[in-house]
Formats: structure tokens, sequence, C-alpha cells
């Protein structure tokens, strides 16, 4: 369909809206591709659409050409089905809820696994009736706690989800490439510079995880990458390699020493120099113990040690990776009142 420029659905903008920050934000709000209606919800005007469009067509060209078959599942979603795999209660403040007149509780879809399993086990029988891969392209809804950067986090998104039934480990590595293949086609087809680096899967993910990150200086994740090797993965889920083992035979008797008033590991390290140990110490010369509490949803609370180098902190955003769905917390006046040991 050609539209004349005098007959086009566009007002473009002179100025940049005052509460857009990034590049991005403030020229497709300019140009007339998109309108704010609240915050992380967006209206698409005719030039975005045509865009979006554009970029779905392609997205579906290439999961055709996979074998995929796509279907459309409703937004708004019972909850027995997230009941069953417990994401009900580890999403968290992460979605929407709502409930009906009658007082049945709903979601809005921030990913759709549990339909498309129940879908499948409910129409197919037999092992015969696989390999199976489905996709849809549709809106998801997560209650972002700061939606920001226009688009890139956002309340309400489109995307593509897919899930592949396979019969055997063999047929989900293939399912998986043929994914990932498919993927790096698109991206070259958007022209977009791209790094495939290992992930965290998180509670919409699975065991395990690859993300697609365009490098940008608005992002708001952090890859690292090996030049030599080509190994890349998200600060969140990177793997260093373990150091050898060094030798303990013939190594001096370890001391104790009455370390006195040091609550700090600055305060050690000035004790432990002024002690005269034959040896200058540095924080990476000490160890400190982190105490922290864990939960898992719907359990109690357990405690948890972790040990670090003196001149290092716990990264929280690899240690809630880690621990995830549980949650977690430092311990608190009360917590030591309750565990005299730990003092």
């Amino acid at each position: 369909m050609i539209t004349r420029m005098s007959e086009l659905f566009l007002r473009t903008l002179r100025d940049d809206p005052a509460d857009a920050e990034v590049p991005s934000h403030k020229l497709l709000i300019r140009a007339g591709y998109i309108r704010p209606v609240a915050p992380g919800l967006y209206s698409w005007l005719p030039l975005g659409l045509r865009v979006l469009r554009k970029v779905e067509r392609i997205v579906r060209d290439e999961m055709n050409a996979i074998g995929g078959q796509e279907i459309l599942f409703p937004a708004l979603l019972p909850r027995a089905p997230y009941e069953t795999t417990n994401r009900w209660t580890e999403y968290g403040d992460g979605v929407f809820r709502l409930k009906d007149r009658r007082g049945n509780d709903y979601l809005l879809g921030p990913t759709h696994e549990e339909l498309f399993t129940l879908t499948v086990k409910g129409e197919y029988s037999s092992y015969k009736d696989f390999p199976l891969l489905l996709f849809q392209i549709q809106n998801k809804y997560r209650d972002e706690a700061r939606p920001r950067a226009g688009i890139l986090r956002v309340r309400e998104f489109l995307m593509k989800d897919s899930y592949s039934f396979d019969v055997d480990e063999a047929g989900l590595k293939a399912a998986y490439h043929a994914h990932r293949e498919a993927y790096q086609r698109i991206f070259s087809r958007l022209d977009v510079r791209y790094v495939i680096v290992s992930a965290v899967s998180g509670a919409m993910g699975g065991s395990a995880s690859e993300e697609f990150l365009a490098e940008s200086p608005v992002g708001e994740d952090t890859f690292v990458r090996c030049l030599e090797s080509g190994y890349a993965a998200n600060v969140e889920a990177v793997v260093t390699a373990r150091p050898e083992a060094r030798p303990v035979d013939g190594l001096p008797e370890a001391e104790v020493h009455d370390t006195g008033d040091t609550p700090t590991i600055a305060t050690l390290v000035d004790w432990a120099n002024a002690a005269d140990l034959g040896r200058t110490v540095t924080a990476a010369d000490t160890l400190k113990n982190v105490l922290l509490k864990v939960r898992v949803p719907g359990e109690e609370w357990e405690l948890l040690a972790i040990g670090v180098p003196g001149d290092r902190e716990v990264d929280e955003k690899r240690l809630g990776a880690a621990l995830e769905p549980a949650e977690y917390a430092l311990l608190d006046d009360a917590d030591f009142a309750k565990y005299p040991f730990l003092v």
C-alpha cells in the first residue's frame, strides 16, 4: 500500500522530548514513529508500525524456513498452569496480575511455556508425532519497576517465542542449533551487529541459554570477550578458569593470631602489618565471609556464607542469578541475635 505524504498520519517534533535520554528514543518520537501513552507503554504510529511489521516478517520468514508452525495464544492467562510450575510465585512482582468478577486469578502473559506444553500434550499422544516446532509472535507483558530507554525496556512489547518438542537429546540439540542459525540470519538481514554470549536463564528461561547482544552505549547488559579464544559471556554468567592446585607440602604450620578489634578488612590489614608477621599484608591476602540468608519461595530462611578475597565484593547480579528463584538478604541485628554462634 502506498500512502501520499500529504495523507500520511504524521507529525514530527522540532525538539527532543524532555523525558527522552537515549538517541533512539528521541529520534523515534521526533520522527513520529511512536508516541508515549504511560511509563513503558507506547503507541506505534503508521511509520513505526511499518518498520515493526517488516521486522516481524523477517523473523517469520526465518522461523518458517526451519520448519516452524505459527500459532497464537491469548495474552490473558489463568493461574492454574503457572501454579503447576511454581512460576506464579517465582515471577514475584514482575508480572501483571488481575482477577475477574468471580475472583479467579489471571496474569498477562510474560511468556507462554506452560500454554505451549499443555497444548501439545492435549493434541499429541505418541512419540511418532514428534519432532515439532511451534512459535508465536505476540505482545508480552512484564511489570518493569523502572521502564527506560524508550522501547528498549517497556511493560508491553512484541516478542517471538518458539518451542521445540523432541524425543531425545540429539533432537533437542538439532532444534537448538537450527534456531541459533535462524537468529544469525535474522540479525544479518536486519544488518544488526551482534555478539553471541553465554547467559543465565532465569525464571523465564531453561537449562541453558545464549544471548544475541547488540553492542550499544545505552545497553543494560555487560559482557566479557576473549579475543584469543572467542569466548564471550554476560558478566552474570561468565565462568573463570579454575587455577591449578598449589602444593601445600613443606609449608609452615598454620598459626593462630588474636587479631583484636578488627571489624573491617582495612583494620585487619593494618593490624597484620603492625604485628610484624614477616611480610607485607594487603587486602588481597585476606579472606572475608559475607553472611546471607536465603529463602526459596514458600520455604523458611536458611543461612549462607560466601567466602571472597578481602579486596573484592560479592557480585550481586551473579549471586541473584545463581540463587534464582530463591531470594536473599544480608543478615541484620535480629539475625545475629538469633544465631549467636556467628558472632
